[in-house]
């Protein structure tokens, strides 16, 4: 009896679709909530094809928060209206029918892992922080930087996971201007 004709192998292919499965499933169930098994299943490997390719569920979840972090979604490289650029993009992203939000859904469900976190911080840090902190004033710009970041992260919170009435209604063009002052205040307000 001869043999099934192999499928056609692609490394590239077959590594892009275990860091997708992996993506999708991070911000499902968080660090603690998956493991690779299901992560191959769904990306149509074996988990030890998985390991070969990343090494440990440890080093793809790097990878795939890396991968997920790295693209400017909130914070545009160079703005020249920062408050206006951010407080926008957060109220066009934000929205219901829109993104999916990995990143942020794998840093909520992924918090309560210290090895997890620690991921999520550095590679928070390295891109949206290190963009968002270029461009605000001295002094305290680190400080700056991560309470943006934390409005950010509450009103994906609010508007998105926990859906506040008054944060998804029609009124976008309010909820703009609103975002926009509180990050102008926080860009302005004199620090010593």
């Amino acid at each position: 009896m001869a043999a099934a004709p192999s499928r056609p192998r692609n490394a590239a292919a077959t590594r892009e679709a275990i860091l997708n499965s992996a993506i999708r499933n991070f911000a499902r169930a968080g660090y603690d909530g998956v493991g690779v098994r299901e992560i191959a299943g769904a990306a149509g490997v074996t988990a030890m094809l998985v390991n070969r390719y990343f090494g440990s569920k440890e080093k793809l979840f790097a990878e795939a928060v890396e991968a997920s972090f790295a693209p400017p979604v909130f914070v545009a490289e160079n703005s020249d209206a920062i408050a206006r650029d951010v407080a926008t993009a957060l109220v066009t992203r934000s929205a219901g029918d829109t993104d999916d939000l990995a990143p942020f859904l794998i840093m909520l469900r992924s918090a309560s892992n210290p090895i997890a976190i620690d991921i999520v911080r550095d590679a928070i840090e390295r891109h949206v922080g290190k963009r968002l902190a270029g461009q605000l004033p001295q002094p305290g710009r680190q400080l700056r930087s991560a309470v943006a970041l934390s409005v950010i992260s509450g009103m994906l919170l609010m508007r998105r996971v926990v859906g506040a009435r008054a944060l998804t209604g029609r009124n976008t063009d309010q909820l703009v201007e609103l975002l926009e002052a509180v990050f102008d205040t926080i860009i302005d307000t004199p620090l010593s």
